[in-house]
């Protein structure tokens, strides 16, 4: 991953300040920040079911694998829907994934590692 989009992921998911698209809105016309945004959205929504699947006692167990072109499969099964949702991202994503709020401390119980 571009350290340049690293950041920008970082920054907008800061939880005391994040970064405003309003105000760096030439930031996210380019190739790099519109990817930023899309990794964020990504990573927000997977935090999304893995904090709502701990809050109701569910479980959300990861698998994940890494195969020949460095992506991890992930799959987390959602008890409380009944259903299982795979991803599939980099080593630096899974990385930027672990370091949203709370996501680690749910996920530690079933966080085996990449294999």
């Amino acid at each position: 991953m571009d350290p340049f989009v690293r950041q920008l992921v970082q920054r907008l998911n800061h939880p005391a300040r994040p970064l405003s698209r309003n105000r760096h809105f030439h930031t996210f016309e380019t190739p790099e920040g519109r990817a930023a945004l899309r990794t964020s959205r990504r990573l927000r929504s997977l935090q999304r079911d893995i904090l709502a699947c701990h809050r109701e006692a569910g479980t959300a167990h990861v698998a994940h694998t890494l195969d020949d072109g460095g992506q991890m499969r992930i799959e987390l099964s959602l008890t409380r829907l009944r259903g299982r949702r795979v991803t599939h991202l980099s080593l630096a994503e899974w990385e930027l994934l672990l370091e949203l709020a709370g996501v680690r401390d749910a996920l530690a119980p079933a966080d085996e590692g990449p294999r």
